[in-house]
Formats: C-alpha cells, structure tokens, sequence
C-alpha cells in the first residue's frame, strides 16, 4: 500500500480552501443565478475556482479562497470585517478589490471596474480573469433570462475592456478569455 506523505501546508491550503467553499456556500444559500433554469449561486464561485485550478494552474489557496469568496461582499450581507476574521486581511482585501460599488449607478460601477482594474493587486487581477471567463462562458451557454442580444454583446465588449486592463497578468487565462470572447453573440 503506498501511503503519500502529505505536508502541514498541504494541509493548512485544503482547511482554507474548504472553509471557503463552505462559508461562500452558505452566504449564496438562497441565491440562484439569472439564466432560465436559475442554477444554484454557489456554482458561480467554484467555477473561478476551478478556472484557476485546472486551467491556469494557479496553486495560491489565497487566491483560490478569495475565489470562492468574491462576491459575498457584492451580493449577500458578509462584511470585510466577518471575512477578515475568517480568511484574514489578505484574502478579505482581495475581495474588497474585486467587488462593485453597488449603491454607485451601473454605468458608472462599470467604468470604474475598468479603471481600477490595471491598478489591481496580482491576486485580484487573477480572480477578476476567471470571473470574467466564467462570466462569458456563461452569457454565451445560459445566458440571463431576457437579456436581449444587445446586452449580451455589451457585456462581451465590456468585460474584454476590463480584461484589456489586466493583460500581462497570466498569459494562460488571458488567452481563454480570448478563446471565449470569440462565443460573442
């Protein structure tokens, strides 16, 4: 029987990781997506996960964590102070960086992701590279019930401003955005 020595940090990076899943599970419990079959939330932020996982090799659990986490601040009543004391500053910071302004009226919250995105920590500009992904991947399969098709092309042309912002980032997930932004309806 072979037996894998599996080390401390190993260890620590999977406690983080499933602490985050759990916690982002919990605060989107209630939550459905917008397409027509109204997914469960939480699926959104394991889809970065894996994005960063599987497809840019990203192994950073901070990264991974503030993943799974990044719209808690934006969409439920987490505070950066509760995610602070449960994931520490760095990750609660990385999530504070990736999340909308929402009483700031659309087009301007829009504008200004643009803006701070160059400006963005590394770990930051990773999360807001998969969400992008994801967010295509998604608008092109499932697309919002009842978006019309000019909305959906606002969206593609505007998340390809954000992640103009954010190349020189990870070469890898900057090319899969490019592969899905050819789905552009």
């Amino acid at each position: 029987m072979d037996t894998e020595i599996i080390t401390e940090a190993e260890v620590d990076s999977a406690d983080l990781i499933l602490r985050a899943v759990a916690f982002a599970a919990h605060k989107h419990r209630d939550q459905r997506r917008k397409d027509k079959d109204a997914s469960p939330y939480i699926n959104h932020p394991i889809q970065l996960a894996t994005v960063l996982w599987e497809e840019g090799g990203v192994r950073d659990p901070e990264v991974i964590a503030a993943a799974l986490l990044h719209d808690t601040l934006e969409d439920t009543e987490t505070t950066w102070q509760e995610l602070r004391g449960a994931f520490g500053e760095e990750i609660a910071d990385v999530v504070l960086e990736v999340t909308d302004t929402k009483w700031i009226k659309k087009e301007v919250r829009k504008r200004l992701q643009v803006a701070r995105a160059a400006h963005s920590s590394d770990k930051a500009r990773l999360v807001k590279l998969a969400d992008k992904i994801c967010n295509l991947r998604d608008i092109a399969a499932h697309p919002p019930h009842g978006w019309p098709l000019e909305r959906k092309q606002q969206y593609f042309d505007w998340a390809k401003e954000v992640v103009d912002q954010l190349r020189g980032t990870h070469p890898e997930l900057e090319r899969r955005f490019d592969e899905v932004y050819t789905l552009k309806p």
